[in-house]
């Protein structure tokens, strides 16, 4: 188990070099068992300004949806069966006219991935092994989707979030883990802001940014964003 102050986020230059952009928030003394009235008074209303928003969306037109792509095809990863993770969400909400509502700090992250486009995602830290290190994989490491028991295998040179103890905790943008799985008992998350070439700093930071001041404002705690350590 980390020590949420003294777990320490890098990333390899060479999975920077392909195009990917990447910042941690951290929040910790989060309450994940609220479900705050204002928060999904304020849901419906940006739910339906993006369905007005993405409802002739054209996904590959699209520069930061494409981007995503684009940072798949220089890994050697296949686009048809790898979404990216904001666009699988709006798809989904496109396909249904919402997502599904897991709980609150998921779904906050959930709404801001589709405002912003970028790929996000939360796990909890108490879960975590060791530091985080976002890296291409060598076909080691275990890896445990959300919802499964057992490791299903994994393809080298996929650019996936590890633990020291060779756990993958999320699968390029695409896929998290049962092991750091963000559930009513978490308290301390970090969360994964990613972006790709057509994503300037400004609006990673600010993402970010938001993702901290939304969470404290429903579900409390107090958190910083983290600039990962380059390797």
């Amino acid at each position: 188990m980390s020590n949420v102050n003294e777990i320490r986020f890098a990333v390899e230059k060479s999975v920077l070099d392909i195009g990917v952009k990447i910042v941690f928030p951290v929040i910790e003394g989060i309450d994940n068992t609220i479900l705050s009235p204002e928060w999904m008074e304020n849901r419906k209303e940006i739910i339906a300004a993006l369905l007005e928003e993405y409802k002739d969306i054209d996904y590959h037109a699209d520069p930061i949806l494409e981007g995503f792509h684009i940072l798949h095809d220089r890994a050697g990863v296949k686009r048809r069966k790898n979404i990216p993770a904001s666009e699988n969400l709006i798809r989904l909400l496109n396909k249904h006219g919402d997502v599904f509502f897991i709980n609150q700090a998921v779904d906050i992250y959930n709404i801001i991935s589709m405002e912003s486009k970028l790929a996000l995602g939360a796990h909890d830290i108490d879960h975590v092994d060791g530091n985080v290190t976002l890296r291409f994989t060598d076909g080691t490491e275990r890896f445990v989707p959300i919802g499964q028991s057992e490791s299903v295998s994994n393809d080298p040179h996929e650019y996936s979030y590890c633990d020291d103890a060779n756990d993958i905790l999320c699968r390029l943008e695409i896929r998290q883990v049962e092991k750091t799985k963000v559930d009513e008992k978490t308290k301390n998350v970090f969360y994964i802001v990613q972006g790709n070439d057509a994503t300037d700093n400004e609006l990673m930071i600010a993402t970010a940014q938001r993702i901290v001041d939304e969470t404290i404002k429903y579900c409390g705690g107090k958190g910083r964003v983290i600039i990962p350590e380059i390797i």
